[in-house]
């Protein structure tokens, strides 16, 4: 059985994300609930890798990059498209009937917004895969 997805949001995106994902069960925490706004980013990887996170961010790139340089870590989701929060939302519940019963652990699942059409793409994200050292 594969451990259960534990949701960090970032304060990039919605707080109304938490309710999503705990109606679907999830434990999940928005940054902003933790008293963790305004951690640099590397910080908050920190507290990401110490606490077990699977981080949900807009913010792409930077965790990208990031994520790159963690040997194990609980998984990656980003929301590419920079959206209104009734898009986050429904692109968040995507995003979990999509993970189901997965094990997120060294993967990332993008979802990208084309149009009314969502897309999903997953990959590994570890430094045993990256390229750069």
């Amino acid at each position: 059985m594969s451990r259960r997805v534990k949701l960090l949001i970032d304060e990039c995106l919605h707080t109304s994300l938490v309710k999503v994902a705990t109606d679907r069960l999830y434990e999940a925490y928005h940054v902003a609930h933790l008293g963790m706004s305004g951690l640099k980013d590397h910080e908050l990887m920190l507290r990401i890798r110490d606490e077990d996170f699977t981080l949900v961010t807009n913010n792409a790139i930077d965790f990208r990059r990031l994520f790159q340089k963690e040997r194990i870590h609980p998984g990656l989701v980003i929301v590419v498209p920079n959206v209104p929060p009734a898009i986050q939302r429904a692109l968040l519940e995507t995003v979990l009937d999509y993970i189901g019963d997965r094990d997120l652990l060294n993967r990332a699942i993008e979802i990208k917004l084309t149009g009314d059409t969502s897309e999903i793409e997953e990959y590994e994200i570890s430094s045993m895969g990256a390229t750069d050292g």
